[in-house]
């Protein structure tokens, strides 16, 4: 074997995105490979030239009468890989990737009757960042809605139907790492349904920008050929027409502000769900959850009897993975030397691995959840050996009625001493100076009924 390159496949591919987890990421090679680079900007080519048409001051482009219409329209829907590798070739040429998807659109049009003296209409008045801009908004606007939304939905959802199920399990709870007030299982679980509803509607609700104005914002090409067009407007209705926001100041680029603003969003969806996996690692250790066998899998190469969380384990890898991309992604692509530098351009061609290892987390993350089961019995068990969390009501109702010293009667009673049990707290609160009916209610409380409004809560806002 020698260091010469290897034919490109699953096992060679440098990025796990596109060799070992090819299989789990394929949907996003639409939108973010080069090839869905390049079949966005060929569609913003095309719809600038329709566009520029349609106005009735273009006089030297006419309104395409309906077959030629056609034609440029199918162009767009149906680019496909060997013209892809067309363009690839006239790169190879031009050295610039932008300006091979001009020569290649002027080739598809000559000898087409009311086409061809409309070539030096593509790419009119525009700089490279002009389709660039437009195209990574598309790109990310279709992975976003097809791809990333339906993913996020899936598992708030599925976290969703676990709480409600779970909603009246009582959990000891662990604050500090230390036994403290009971839960629910479901209750915990409704926390994280919570934050993960908040976290996504910033994604769906985040606007996608784009510009179409020259060479440093000025539109100064558009109104030295024609300079009595409104072409902020024409700009405007042209952005827009693509299903994206209007972007009216800018430099030569868009700013990116929004691209950082959706890889914040989907990096605090990312970091709720590390807080997740964490806990329910946690939980599985304790033996809360136990994970369904599946059959032919290893849990260890030397012991046979492990069942490891590897699918939280590898969920929370791939988030940290994600979160560096999209932090590094939002703090430098808003950042430009003066009018243009084109430090963004090589940047932006990651934003898919970014979105990439935040669906491999999401896949995981699902999977490892599809695989618990509730172990009531070791849930009960660390109530029952718990019975000082009791504690905290007894001290509450004792300051209710009066009494002196509460808390510190109670810490006296439980704090750091072992053999705390129901016959202990009975004899104390047989002993209080509180009115019958409040003592009753306390010999009822266990560590297993002292949930709060646990199974209220998650079932009103789950």
């Amino acid at each position: 074997m020698t260091s010469e390159a290897l034919p490109l496949s699953a096992l060679t591919a440098l990025s796990p995105l596109d060799g070992r987890y090819g299989r789990k990421t394929a949907s996003l090679r639409y939108y973010f490979s080069e090839f869905g680079l390049i079949r966005a900007r060929i569609r913003i080519e095309i719809a600038w030239l329709i566009h520029l048409s349609r106005q009735s001051d273009l006089i030297e482009i006419p309104e395409f009468n309906s077959d030629n219409l056609g034609f440029l329209q199918r162009l767009a829907d149906n680019f496909n890989l060997e013209d892809a590798e067309m363009i690839k070739e006239i790169e190879r040429t031009t050295n610039h990737d932008v300006k091979a998807i001009e020569y290649f659109l002027k080739q598809r049009i000559v000898g087409r009757p009311g086409l061809k003296q409309v070539g030096e209409f593509f790419h009119f008045a525009c700089t490279s960042e002009d389709i660039n801009n437009l195209s990574h908004a598309l790109m990310l606007n279709g992975a976003r809605d097809n791809v990333l939304i339906p993913k996020l939905t899936e598992i708030v959802d599925f976290l969703a139907n676990m709480a409600r199920d779970l909603a009246s399990e009582p959990m000891l709870a662990r604050t500090h790492g230390q036994p403290a007030s009971p839960t629910t299982m479901g209750k915990e679980l409704g926390n994280v349904v919570h934050r993960l509803r908040r976290a996504a509607a910033h994604i769906n609700d985040q606007s996608m920008l784009g510009k179409i104005n020259g060479a440093v914002g000025n539109f100064n090409a558009h109104l030295s050929a024609y300079p009595d067009l409104d072409w902020p407007a024409i700009a405007r209705s042209f952005v827009e027409s693509l299903g994206l926001t209007y972007s009216p100041m800018t430099t030569q680029i868009e700013p990116h502000d929004y691209i950082a603003e959706f890889c914040h969003a989907l990096s605090r969806f990312n970091t709720i769900l590390i807080d997740l996996d964490r806990d329910i690692w946690g939980y599985i250790s304790l033996g809360y959850f136990k994970q369904r066998v599946i059959a032919g899998e290893v849990g260890s190469s030397t012991m046979p009897h492990k069942i490891n969380p590897i699918d939280f384990e590898n969920s929370e890898g791939n988030l940290g993975m994600a979160n560096a991309m999209l932090q590094h992604l939002a703090e430098k692509l808003p950042i430009s030397r003066w009018q243009r530098d084109l430090t963004d351009s090589t940047v932006l061609r990651n934003l898919g691995v970014g979105v990439g290892y935040s669906l491999l987390a999401l896949d995981s993350t699902l999977k490892g959840l599809g695989k618990l089961e509730i172990n009531r019995s070791r849930l009960q068990q660390d109530l029952d050996l718990n019975w000082e969390v009791l504690a905290e009501p007894i001290q509450t109702v004792m300051r209710r009625y009066g009494v002196d010293q509460p808390y510190e009667k109670l810490k006296a009673l439980t704090r750091g001493t072992d053999g705390i049990n129901q016959q202990t707290l009975k004899v104390f609160i047989e002993a209080l100076d509180i009115p019958q009916q409040a003592k009753q209610q306390l010999l009822e409380l266990t560590p297993a009924t002292y949930i709060g409004n646990a199974v209220a809560a998650t079932m009103e806002n789950v």
